[in-house]
């Protein structure tokens, strides 16, 4: 098995849907290609911008395929993968690694409270199925499990495919934690718009965001000014975009990144129901946020 290097910014699609609440591959293609343009390092489908808990078995499927297919190996593609039991979560990551996936990313999803042992198990079972690198996601307001930074950095010592981890937590102190533990051995991406810049200092390998959607090579060039140490340019990056970043996270990812897509020129359709539009007042909001951040 070899690991791809996954660096910078890690891009996330929305899925689009039609006016007929179907999946708009076309759409999907346009905006994958305007991700790769803006400077992601790799493409993530499937993930909570992607709305993968409200496709069905067929929708999903069908996403993971053609996000493969359409980034042909330009840079590598993580497929999200968060579900109740173990063997959905076995069926859905043999699907992806067949699909050509370089990498699936792995959250434990709750209905009853988990264990840490039923969590070993969950990870075990799965990494036993497949061949391709697992990232370990820890995304605790949507997935209902918080596995600690001791719990994650043992299950990539334990499970040889396991060689990533994904923290979206909304505290900074566990991306120190996980680089102090590991000696910085352990690669880990910040799932949290939010702390963008806080993460990168920390250590982070990359940053999971769906931004570059709404506001192209802007996520990149920050990325990009804390590699190069160039921590005055950094700031003023960030400080352009945080209000946008925690804008998105606070309204709805999906919601969010749609409405702008939109005002962009390009329409992925709205989010599926129970999911609602942005009120009238909010997309005004975001409409000013994205002017002031292409002026």
């Amino acid at each position: 098995m070899s690991t791809p290097t996954l660096q910078g910014i890690i891009a996330y699609p929305v899925t689009p849907f039609t006016a007929e609440d179907t999946v708009d591959l076309n759409v999907l293609s346009q905006l994958i290609d305007q991700l790769i343009d803006s400077g992601a390092d790799a493409i993530a489908a499937l993930g909570s911008a992607g709305e993968a808990a409200y496709l069905d078995a067929e929708e999903w499927q069908q996403v993971a395929e053609h996000t493969i297919q359409q980034v042909g190996g330009r840079v590598p593609v993580v497929i999200g993968i968060a579900e109740l039991t173990t063997k959905t979560a076995i069926d859905r990551a043999r699907f992806a690694q067949l699909a050509g996936a370089d990498v699936v990313m792995i959250s434990p999803l709750a209905y009853y409270s988990l264990t840490e042992q039923e969590i070993r198990q969950h990870f075990t079972s799965i990494a036993e199925a497949i061949d391709i690198p697992i990232m370990l996601y820890n995304n605790p307001a949507t997935c209902g499990v918080d596995m600690s930074p001791q719990l994650m950095l043992s299950l990539v010592e334990q499970i040889s495919n396991i060689t990533m981890i994904k923290e979206s937590s909304g505290d900074i102190q566990r991306m120190h934690q996980i680089w102090s533990l590991s000696g910085g051995s352990v690669p880990f991406y910040n799932g949290c718009n939010y702390l963008a810049l806080e993460a990168l200092n920390a250590g982070v390998s990359g940053w999971c965001t769906a931004a570059p959607g709404l506001i192209g090579d802007q996520p990149k060039q920050l990325v990009n000014a804390v590699q190069s140490g160039d921590l005055s340019t950094a700031r003023h990056l960030f400080y352009a975009q945080r209000e946008l970043l925690t804008f998105i996270v606070k309204n709805g990812l999906a919601s969010s990144v749609k409405a702008g897509l939109r005002m962009n020129g390009l329409n992925a359709g709205t989010a599926r129901k129970p999911l609602l539009e942005l009120p009238t007042p909010a997309q005004a909001t975001l409409k000013q946020l994205l002017d002031n951040l292409s002026a």
